[in-house]
Formats: structure tokens, C-alpha cells, sequence
């Protein structure tokens, strides 16, 4: 009897050929491949492999030889179909793209799979596949503005030289204040989660008052300075500069990094800077809130503590911001910035030559 021989597999291929194994998400096919594989560089025979799998033996021997000539590549992907290429198909696919990315229904602003079928004459199921295999999702859309600051280049390579090569002897924090943080209380008490079932909150809410959260993002190490207050005028942040200014190393300098909120330039701020000269403030480019960090960290505390909260009052509300800012100071991670302004600049033209082309379009 002949006898197929043993399949040679690398650590590395053998880890992948696992991970396809156990995948939850792994497709099927390529589940099976995989264990087929498996079993064969262990020594066994493909009838075997066959009776464990649920398949035939000339199917084991077909993977198996795929992968000895392809390894890994031959059994992700199917070899090419015989016969005649599909051009209708390929037509309609055609059509499909052009009809999602180049022109809107009547009375609605995208299409959905039913109303592009019904429109080009097709089953809803195609066009499902054609944007998914197109990476198409007309129903999402995203915020985006380009800065029309006329420093804008300047500003950036100067926040971003900040975070990716901080001055010695100096520490870079990002500062802004998240405010009208609202104190809501719900209607009703929310259903605990449990096996089957999310769990609840009432859509509506009683409103018991505001704060604004006042931070200061550590570049270094990660920790955070807050402060909670009424208002958010040139006053309160002024009372936060001399927070910092108390809280931190006096042998440092400190580098601000803000946005253009009226109060950061006020003439009482700038006269308390001057006075300080280890303060130095970086402003953001208008428009481009995505360069201050700490926004990063705002959206932590809102998804992690105040979004699905209830509170009360403000003071309830203040006592949770300024208990999740103890609890995150216990062990503080700090965001570290990857991409030069060089690539950044890159990207921004290139978005500048899309909008231009959609403008004369």
C-alpha cells in the first residue's frame, strides 16, 4: 500500500495552522484544512484523517500535497477556477462600486443593500459581498476637518517634537478642561447584567447641575492633575496653572500643551506666565483636538465612569471624577506618541488634494 509521507512543518507554521484550528472566527473550510494538516505532519494516514474529520480521503491528500507545494499561502487561498471569467458578474460588481461611491438615492443620502439591489436590478445578498469584499460601509460616517490655521505646520512639528523628544530637564504636559460634565440621574434603576441579558438604564434623566473637570496629562509617566470647578473661565484656569505649578517639580520647566480656548490666552494668564518663567504654553492648531492627549484620557473617564453613572448631585459627581482620578494615579499608563509630524503632514495634504478634487468635482 502506498503510504503518504510526512508532512515537515516549522514552528511558526505550526502555531498559524493552530490558530486556524481553534479560530472562532476562522472559516470553516479553512478550519478543516488546517486540522487535516494537523494530523498529517503528526504521522497519520489520510484515511485517518479522513474518519476524524468527516471527509473523504482524496480531499486529505489534495491539502496535503497543496501544502507541500504552497505551505501556508495554498491553503488560505483556493486555486484559480477553470471555464470563462464571469463578465456579467464582474460588470455588475463594477456598477455596485460605481453606484455606492459615486451617487446617492433619491431622498436619502446613502444607499442600503435593498434599495442599490432594487436600483440596479440585483439581490441584496451581491451587494452585501461587493462592499464587504470592497471594505464599503455607506451607512458609517466619520468626523473630519482639515485645520485652516495659518501656523498650522509650524505648530504641529512643535507639539509633535514635544512628545516624540521632550527637552531634558523638563516635563511635557497635556492640559485642557472637559466641561458641562452633567450630573444625570436616571428616571428609574437599571436591570443588573446577567447570563442572557445586558444591562439596563432608562433612556430619559433628571439634570442635577455641571462641573468642569480641569487636567493635566503627564507625557513622562502617565499621572494625571485634575481639578473640578464651577466655571471654566480665564480665572478657573488660572487657579489651575498655580495647581500645577505647586504639584510639580519646582527644578523642571513646564511645557503646556493646549488648544485656542479663549481663556489660555487671556492678559491676566499671560501676565502670570511671564512671571513664571518655567512655564511655557504650546497651542494646538485650531481644529485639531486629535494632537492633545489628554483628550485621549477624557474619553476613558467618560466611557469608564461617567457615561452609564448616576449621580445625584454635582458634589456626588465630583467625589466620583476626583475617585477615579486617585484610582488611575495608583498606576498610571502613559500614551506614547508614534507618528512624526513629518507623516502627519503627509497625511493632512493628501486629504487637502481629496477635498480639493471633491469641491471641483
Amino acid at each position: 500500500m502506498r503510504r503518504a509521507p510526512q508532512l515537515q512543518v516549522t514552528d511558526d507554521e505550526r502555531t498559524q495552522l493552530r490558530q486556524w484550528a481553534r479560530g472562532r472566527r476562522t472559516p470553516v473550510r479553512l478550519a478543516l484544512r488546517a486540522t487535516m494538516i494537523l494530523l498529517a505532519a503528526e504521522g497519520h494516514e489520510n484515511r485517518h484523517i479522513a474518519a476524524a474529520v468527516g471527509t473523504s480521503r482524496q480531499t486529505v491528500g489534495l491539502w496535503r500535497q497543496r501544502f507541500a507545494t504552497h505551505r501556508l499561502v495554498g491553503l488560505e487561498h483556493d486555486a484559480p477556477r477553470g471555464g470563462r471569467p464571469p463578465r456579467r458578474r464582474q460588470a455588475l460588481e463594477a456598477q455596485i462600486l460605481h453606484a455606492t461611491t459615486q451617487t446617492r438615492p433619491p431622498a436619502a443620502t446613502h444607499w442600503s443593500t435593498r434599495t442599490l439591489a432594487r436600483h440596479l436590478g440585483t439581490n441584496p445578498t451581491l451587494v452585501q459581498r461587493v462592499w464587504q469584499a470592497h471594505g464599503l460601509k455607506p451607512h458609517l460616517v466619520r468626523p473630519f476637518k482639515l485645520s485652516r490655521d495659518p501656523h498650522f505646520q509650524e505648530k504641529v512639528a512643535d507639539v509633535v517634537g514635544l512628545y516624540l523628544n521632550p527637552p531634558e530637564h523638563a516635563l511635557v504636559l497635556s492640559v485642557d478642561e472637559k466641561s458641562q460634565i452633567q450630573a444625570l440621574d436616571r428616571t428609574q434603576p437599571g436591570l443588573p447584567m446577567k447570563k442572557g441579558r445586558w444591562g439596563t438604564m432608562t433612556h430619559d434623566y433628571k439634570r442635577h447641575g455641571t462641573t468642569t473637570l480641569f487636567a493635566a496629562l503627564s507625557m513622562l509617566d502617565g499621572t494625571v492633575i485634575g481639578d473640578c470647578m464651577p466655571r471654566h473661565r480665564h480665572q478657573e484656569f488660572l487657579r489651575f496653572l498655580k495647581k500645577i505649578d505647586a504639584e510639580t517639580p519646582p527644578a523642571l520647566d513646564l511645557h503646556l500643551i493646549l488648544d485656542n480656548y479663549a481663556p489660555h490666552k487671556h492678559p491676566t494668564v499671560r501676565r502670570w506666565v511671564r512671571r513664571h518663567p518655567r512655564v511655557h504654553l504650546h497651542f494646538i492648531p485650531t481644529s485639531s483636538s486629535w494632537l492633545n492627549t489628554v483628550e485621549r484620557w477624557f474619553r476613558d473617564l467618560t466611557e469608564r465612569r461617567i457615561r452609564r453613572g448616576v449621580f445625584h448631585s454635582v458634589p456626588e459627581l465630583i467625589q466620583a471624577i476626583e475617585a477615579y482620578l486617585r484610582h488611575y494615579n495608583v498606576a498610571p499608563k502613559p500614551f506614547v506618541w508614534t507618528k512624526s509630524a513629518q507623516d502627519i503632514l503627509a497625511k493632512v495634504h493628501r486629504a487637502r488634494g481629496a477635498l480639493d478634487k471633491t469641491r471641483t468635482a
